[in-house]
């Protein structure tokens, strides 16, 4: 096969950019390993900011978005019994929208006609310095893909990242991670709610107005069948405020897991011709809802680079992996300030504690610190 474009990974990122390619006449195939049951399976993030959302318009797919979606013009954030919000739209202008990954992973399927190609196996990115080719088997057969460029978008798990000679790795990994449980209740707040108490940390969101999605600390040591239904809706009741624990439906979990917290750079983005997109590249702590939305602007710039590319300039290529960073290590720094100021980290002296309490009660006193919380929020520009 011959493609301008090889994408390797099936998620949102790899099948947008290739939907945008697409609608520019610039040839491409999606590589993935799992069925598209298995990828439509994964729960994941669903707090999209506005520029993800005009790519998603960008490409033809948000139909169905800007008709299911809950735009959201706020956020609170309780601190004990106290509860502030914060105005999106009024401190920055925009909005976000809740929209579960898996149905715009949906909507972007239903428009990528046979451009994927499910259960690959051995995939290698060769060539990555002349003539760039993909190989992988199929069904135990052989086969191979030559293209101009290569997109390595398949997670941090993925190839891609390990064909990259001479990259540097910036992490850590936080002491904690998320249990989160899908519930088919009706929410507990029209907006989202992070609380942080003496207990930990805990998020109230939402997929839809049945659909619920509740998440507290725990230690990493743990495991999701050491919480039971039961033991799970007493312990985030408990990290609530009173008036909001009050008002709290429970019901019977329809999915529960537990993520590790984890902040993750790999530079550069690119070798040769090959280029990394989302996880393969960075991974954020879940707080200020970033990860999905940072891999949307690396698709946004690949997308431009590429359609500049095919129309004769050559430098937005070249520059890619420094401008993704750039916007990349921003949505670090607030994931990473988002995770610290609401989280009871082990072992937390009563400097550190200090210092948290007085830095949440700066941002309810300070409009400009709010307002820069909202602009992050809400999503740097490309």
């Amino acid at each position: 096969m011959r493609v301008q474009v090889g994408i390797i990974g099936g998620g949102p990122s790899g099948l947008l950019l290739s939907q945008l390619l697409h609608l520019k006449g610039i040839s491409s195939v999606v590589l993935e390993k799992h069925s598209r049951d298995y990828v439509l399976g994964r729960i994941r993030a669903g707090v999209l900011e506005h520029g993800f959302c005009k790519l998603m318009r960008e490409a033809g797919v948000g139909a169905r978005m800007d008709a299911e979606g809950e735009v959201h013009e706020g956020i609170f954030i309780a601190d004990g019994e106290e509860m502030h919000r914060v105005d999106l739209q009024g401190l920055s202008g925009e909005s976000v929208m809740v929209y579960g990954q898996t149905e715009l992973t949906r909507d972007l399927y239903n428009a990528m006609g046979e451009r994927v190609i499910h259960g690959v196996e051995n995939v290698q990115p060769q060539g990555l310095l002349g003539d760039p080719f993909i190989t992988y088997t199929l069904n135990g057969a052989a086969a191979r893909i030559d293209c101009d460029f290569i997109i390595g978008a398949d997670g941090f798990h993925g190839v891609s990242r390990q064909a990259i000679l001479n990259i540097t790795e910036h992490g850590r990994t936080y002491p904690f991670g998320w249990l989160g449980v899908l519930s088919e209740t009706p929410p507990v707040s029209p907006e989202l709610i992070y609380s942080k108490s003496t207990r930990g940390f805990a998020l109230c969101s939402l997929r839809s107005q049945v659909l619920s999605r509740y998440y507290i600390q725990v230690p990493l040591s743990d495991s999701a069948e050491d919480w039971p239904d039961e033991k799970f809706w007493a312990e985030l009741k408990r990290r609530l405020p009173v008036a909001v624990a009050d008002r709290l439906v429970t019901g019977p979990s329809i999915e529960k897991s537990i993520a590790p917290l984890r902040s993750f750079v790999a530079e550069p983005m690119q070798h040769g011709r090959l280029f990394l997109a989302g996880d393969a590249a960075h991974i954020v702590p879940p707080t200020g809802a970033k990860g999905l939305n940072a891999a949307a602007s690396d698709i946004y710039y690949l997308y431009h680079a590429l359609a500049a590319y095919y129309a004769g300039d050559e430098a937005g290529l070249a520059g890619y992996s420094d401008r993704a960073l750039a916007r990349v290590w921003k949505a670090q720094r607030f994931s990473w300030w988002m995770t610290s100021l609401l989280h009871r980290f082990p072992e937390q002296s009563s400097f550190e504690q200090q210092l948290q309490d007085t830095d949440l009660d700066y941002l309810f006193s300070s409009e400009c610190a709010m307002k820069s919380l909202a602009e992050n929020y809400v999503g740097l520009p490309y």
